[in-house]
């Protein structure tokens, strides 16, 4: 039995998950997901860790998730100025702060992946490596990984040149060569280790 199981049995409920998809990228926001499944549901036995699946996969369980009427979502977005002012882990938690104050219903526990909890009026309790083994969190990664694959989708056709649509804005040798051709974009995080190197050498 889960964590998550084991609470929701001795009267813990609504009890949510909340994960993030981003905190490594160079640019692009990180995006956080709070989501509550239904006790009964059958969507619990189908989700896993978002990077255990394969992209269709994800985008199946993703649109199993967002359609179905026995979960209740909440996303949210920091973008790359946030995370420059405030560093990446405290806007993270503003992230994942703000996707729970998105539910419609109130939880009265909060499982967070990670070993640090964002402040939300409820119980909270971080689960290491929770996406792999609570429902709820497997669920969150899913939700925050896709929603923001797709933003990054969309910044490609804004930002074209930087290959934001193959690595969704992660550390890689073409993205690297990228900023060194073209600058850093917009949505470049120009605090982060490498783009702030390469901004450097260019001015």
């Amino acid at each position: 039995m889960s964590l998550e199981e084991s609470l929701i049995s001795r009267g813990q409920w609504p009890l949510c998950g909340v994960d993030e998809a981003g905190r490594g990228p160079l640019a692009g926001p990180v995006v956080a997901a709070a989501v509550i499944i239904e006790p009964e549901s059958s969507i619990r036995s189908l989700v896993k860790d978002s990077k255990q699946l394969s992209a269709t996969m994800r985008k199946f369980l993703y649109e199993l998730i967002i359609s179905s009427g026995e979960v209740i979502i909440g996303v949210a977005f920091e973008d790359p100025s946030t995370i420059d002012r405030v560093n990446i882990l405290q806007a993270t938690l503003k992230a994942m702060q703000k996707s729970f104050l998105q539910l419609t219903s109130i939880p009265v526990c909060a499982l967070i992946d990670g070993n640090i909890s964002p402040s939300l009026p409820c119980e909270c309790i971080p689960v290491v490596r929770g996406d792999q083994s609570e429902p709820s969190i497997s669920a969150a990664s899913i939700v925050a990984k896709v929603t923001r694959d797709e933003y990054m989708l969309e910044m490609d056709k804004q930002y074209p040149g930087y290959g934001f649509a193959r690595h969704k804005g992660y550390p890689t040798r073409a993205h690297y060569d990228a900023i060194r051709t073209l600058g850093p974009c917009p949505i470049h995080r120009r605090s982060f280790k490498g783009v702030v190197e390469i901004n450097q050498d260019q001015r």
